[in-house]
């Protein structure tokens, strides 16, 4: 069982902060066709809703971008993932396809607005996880991206270092075919959809979607920072 707790930093910069924290064993596939189906009228629902100038003003997204700007990043250079998979569905490119697990998560971040962290719970260095900044020269691969500056950027940390960001997962502990126990976090710097019901759709297609079982559900809030 993983733990979660948020430096002291973000009480004040960041007051509305709610981490939904989900654990459960899984089954991964490589696709699932009753999923897509689902992605798919949620890409259309956000096409004919916004305009490629209105994702951002989503309040989940527009939320966390404020939080980037007090920390000194430029949200419109390092892209929330959430305004980011809302971006390529306004413009017709639609979300990659990866597998089940990383579909499903795509799917509530593009729903729900906020940024979904998905981590094989396996390869996460302990039992604990820390919510911090970014620092000067810290070395993250970011999936797919490859050496990605975190300075700035809100970054999960275990005993070996950062496995997650609003703008990228790490290589290190990304999920696979392989993954068995999951780690997942929703990351709520401001309420679009609210976060319990966030969190209970989730748990329900990982049941439909992934058999998942000895689920366990937390919300973390910047109320329990670190002293």
């Amino acid at each position: 069982m993983k733990t979660v707790s948020i430096e002291k930093v973000f009480a004040t910069t960041c007051q509305a902060l709610r981490i939904g924290v989900i654990q459960a064993r899984v089954v991964n596939s490589e696709s699932n066709p009753a999923l897509w189906q689902l992605i798919g009228e949620e890409e259309a629902r956000i096409a004919s809703a916004y305009r490629l100038d209105e994702i951002n003003k989503r309040p989940a997204i527009q939320a966390t971008r404020k939080a980037y700007r007090a920390f000194g990043k430029d949200p419109n250079r390092y892209r929330v993932s959430s305004e980011a998979l809302c971006r390529r569905i306004v413009k017709g490119m639609g979300i990659y396809r990866i597998d089940t697990l990383v579909d499903l998560g795509n799917l509530v971040s593009i729903r729900a607005g906020y940024s979904i962290g998905a981590f094989d719970a396996d390869h996460i260095d302990g039992d604990h996880l820390t919510l911090g900044v970014g620092r000067e020269g810290e070395l993250f691969h970011g999936i797919g991206r490859g050496v990605l500056n975190i300075e700035g950027l809100p970054v999960y940390r275990d005993r070996t270092g950062g496995i997650g960001t609003p703008t990228s997962d790490e290589e290190r502990t990304k999920i696979s075919l392989d993954t068995r126990h999951l780690l997942l976090l929703i990351n709520a710097y401001g309420e679009e959809m609210p976060l319990d019901q966030a969190i209970d759709w989730t748990v329900e297609l990982l049941k439909q979607f992934v058999s998942a079982t000895d689920i366990t559900t937390t919300i973390v809030a910047t109320s329990q920072f670190e002293q």
